[in-house]
């Protein structure tokens, strides 16, 4: 299989390492290579299973909306740009592409994401949620955090969780969720000891959504991997 990866940041760099490593072929672009999503043509795409994009927000919708109009496939690790999965899962279905996207790649997150939906069907609890960052990660709260909001608020409805953000050196990814009553407290924690786990998550992502049509979220199919 051949992958596009978009972004040659510490993520995509490292995303674009774990595809070799699993005996796949590699492009990769950094922005500057693919302003507007300039680069991403017809010709360019022309023998690309799945393109991965680890970018920004801005880029990101920009190279969605490019490569779906091209009935292509991408996996997208980039958060920030939520307001515009409508848009983008009906232009999928329209072309015959395929979109994957997540706020978070980890298969340990995954797992944080089905203890926290467990964990907020507790009564008599109020709910927290604090995130740490690098400081070059632009969106905050970050996406995994959001995700773990919405999970508690909709096994809470009206309940109001607070998120604090923390944006430290380079710091990889930790989320903990909190649950405090009258009597007693539980704590969810995901410490990421590299990006690694979000590389490798995203490029299986990639062997799975290839030659498919459609469009899902992460969490919805990590255990079919």
């Amino acid at each position: 299989m051949v992958i596009l990866v978009l972004g040659k940041g510490k993520t995509g760099s490292l995303v674009a390492q774990v595809a070799r490593e699993r005996g796949h072929g590699v492009r990769a672009l950094d922005i500057t290579e693919n302003e507007h999503a300039s680069a991403l043509t017809a010709p360019s795409l022309a023998g690309v299973d799945v393109v991965i994009d680890f970018t920004a927000p801005e880029a990101a919708v920009e190279n969605i909306r490019a490569v779906l109009a091209l009935g292509s496939c991408i996996v997208v690790g980039t958060t920030g740009w939520y307001a515009h999965v409508g848009e983008m899962k009906a232009l999928a279905a329209k072309r015959g592409g395929a979109l994957l996207y997540g706020t978070n790649f980890s298969i340990g997150v995954q797992k944080l994401f089905s203890l926290t939906a467990e964990m907020a069907r507790l009564e008599g609890y109020t709910f927290s949620i604090e995130e740490t960052h690098h400081v070059t990660k632009l969106d905050a709260p970050s996406g995994t955090a959001i995700t773990l909001r919405e999970i508690i608020e909709a096994a809470q409805p009206g309940a109001k969780v607070e998120v604090t953000s923390h944006r430290i050196a380079d710091a990889n990814g930790e989320h903990i969720v909190k649950a405090v009553s009258d009597v007693d407290e539980l704590e969810l924690r995901h410490d990421a000891f590299s990006r690694r786990g979000f590389a490798v998550g995203a490029v299986r992502g990639a062997e799975w959504v290839a030659g498919k049509t459609g469009a899902w979220e992460f969490r919805e199919i990590f255990d079919q991997l």
